[in-house]
């Protein structure tokens, strides 16, 4: 296989939640890979993590809870860079209650973030991808779209959409040149899993798991530059599923 495939030279790729964990690895790939990357985070720093990459990326501040501003983000980064060719839907909140305890402000902002923001920022950017006839949308879901975890109700629901509506892009707009792919990772090591996964937990998890591991940062990254790549041509609607097996037990 030629390396080409892989070669991202002349795309652009938009990252959310891109200043920290993930998707900083996510968007030092895909930039390594060639492509230039527009950051998108809430985060302070976003604009000093795009500088760190360097090679055309730049820092986007944006909360996603404000859906509203998601067209002129979008028309921002298209004025800037001329086009998006990849979507990566990255950002997102884990807010673990058991099921009898969830409350409606924490169902209603986990889907907010992980399930709604990704559907309207996906539509937009399939606008502008329609008309070019080419498109990357990579959704980072979880293995909780597929599995049920203990204090994960509203986490489970709103990956589980995630990998949904991920199949209706497929279906819709692979005519147009666009594939639209699911990424389901296992606990991932980052400051946001640490939160939860940590000491007798985290061991307990691993040993479920026949890698005995969690995930890293640049495995789930690997597997999204793969998806953007050429390589992946004609993979259209899979859940690629990254959890060391976990799920198949």
């Amino acid at each position: 296989m030629s390396a080409s495939l892989f070669s991202l030279k002349g795309q652009v790729a938009v990252i959310t939640g891109a200043a920290s964990g993930i998707g900083y690895a996510i968007a030092t790939q895909l930039s390594a890979a060639g492509a230039q990357v527009a950051m998108v985070d809430r985060a302070d720093n976003v604009e000093q993590c795009a500088a760190e990459i360097g090679a055309g990326a730049r820092g986007y501040r944006f909360d996603l809870q404000e859906l509203d501003k998601i067209d002129n983000l979008i028309s921002t980064i298209i004025d800037d860079y001329g086009q998006i060719d990849i979507l990566v839907n990255n950002a997102g909140i884990g807010i673990l209650e058991p099921m009898g305890e969830v409350t409606q402000p924490s169902w209603d902002a986990t889907l907010l973030i992980n399930l709604t923001a990704p559907f309207f920022l996906a539509q937009r950017c399939g606008h502008d991808m329609k008309t070019r006839q080419y498109g990357r949308i990579i959704n980072i879901a979880s293995q909780a779209s597929v599995i049920a975890l203990e204090n994960h109700a509203a986490y489970c629901t709103s990956k589980a959409g995630v990998v949904a509506f991920t199949k209706v892009i497929a279906a819709e707009w692979g005519p147009f040149g666009i594939t639209a792919n699911a990424i389901s990772p296992t606990v991932v090591e980052t400051e946001l899993g640490k939160r939860y996964w940590h000491g007798e937990r985290a061991a307990e998890m691993k040993r479920k798991i026949p890698g005995r591991r969690f995930a890293s940062t640049d495995e789930i990254a690997a597997a999204v530059l793969y998806l953007s790549s050429g390589a992946a041509g004609i993979i259209n609607g899979e859940n690629l599923i990254v959890d060391g097996g976990y799920s198949i037990i």
